[in-house]
């Protein structure tokens, strides 16, 4: 193969309360990416679509990571890349993950695969913190594995996959304003109460054990964040109605997406997240707020390749 077109997607991390360390996969939005081998070595951006984004690869996460990644295996090659950007920027959909992970996957699938994919999302680690100011894989580890994750450690990186109840459904509320990852970091506590910390790991843990059993009554009960929502909700237009109408809906929880300004819903059943998509669209319909609005079965695959030749 000398070029390689995948799908890599859009995510939803932290889970309401796996701050840092939780995700899940989108299957009905990402973004779409072509990376060629050159004969001139190094990595060139060359096309991007969509937004208005930087074309010098040092300054492109999904150049970073691929850098990262070049530097480091040395091929005697180069690579071009082609960004088709549908998520986008500061959404809080993993828009940045998006450009990381497509870049070094599909290096890494035009090289025989050299890397496993854990290796490759440290790669793309390096393209992260360059939007967020910081080193993390919530959002990374969902696109590259599917399905749910959990990042036990960045240092040494370990990533843990954990099973998706069958009936799974996400819904999505993108109010078209921007929020920077980096910036909605930084109205972060840098500590916190030891109950409210108890309550949040209390939440993790049952949460884990409700999606290895589908037990949609536990994942109910412990979708709850009471370290990281009171502090970033109040930038989000509407958010404590739409997560009041999402639950009264029949959502399971509902929450902020990353660092917002994205609104998740989980709901057992196509139909429930349905109903709860159109309760989210009404509210912001009465709103001069621009929105979209998705309907997702969770990705258990994750990124993938669309055609190669």
């Amino acid at each position: 193969m000398n070029e390689i077109k995948i799908f890599s997607p859009a995510t939803v991390a932290n889970v309401s309360c796996g701050f840092d360390v939780l995700g899940f996969c989108l299957n009905s939005v990402g973004d779409e990416m072509v990376i060629r081998k050159t004969s001139e070595k190094g990595i060139k951006i060359i096309r991007i679509e969509g937004f208005d984004l930087p074309f010098e690869a040092e300054k492109n996460v999904a150049g970073v990571s691929a850098l990262a990644m070049y530097n480091t295996l040395k091929p005697d090659c180069g690579f071009e890349i082609e960004i088709y950007k549908f998520i986008k920027p500061g959404s809080g959909i993993g828009s940045s993950a998006a450009s990381a992970v497509g870049s070094v996957f599909g290096m890494n699938e035009l090289l025989g695969k050299p890397y496993n994919r854990t290796e490759l999302t440290e790669f793309s680690i390096k393209g992260e913190a360059l939007a967020s100011k910081c080193e993390h894989a919530d959002n990374l580890a969902p696109a590259m594995f599917g399905g749910f994750t959990l990042v036990k450690s960045v240092c040494p990186l370990e990533i843990l996959q954990i099973p998706t109840p069958h009936h799974l459904y996400a819904t999505i509320i993108h109010p078209q304003i921007e929020i920077k990852t980096a910036e909605s970091r930084a109205i972060l506590p840098k500590e916190v109460p030891l109950q409210d910390a108890i309550t949040q790991w209390a939440n993790v843990g049952s949460l884990i054990h409700g999606l290895h059993t589908s037990n949609y009554e536990l994942i109910k009960s412990s979708l709850h964040d009471v370290i990281v929502e009171p502090h970033r909700s109040q930038f989000i237009p509407n958010f404590d109605e739409v997560k009041n109408e999402a639950l009264v809906a029949g959502a399971l929880g509902c929450g902020i997406s990353g660092s917002g300004p994205s609104i998740f819903a989980l709901s057992e059943g196509f139909d429930t997240a349905k109903k709860v998509e159109a309760e989210m669209k009404k509210i912001f319909s009465n709103t001069d707020i621009a929105f979209e609005t998705y309907v997702s079965k969770i990705n258990t695959e994750g990124i993938k390749v669309l055609s190669s030749k």
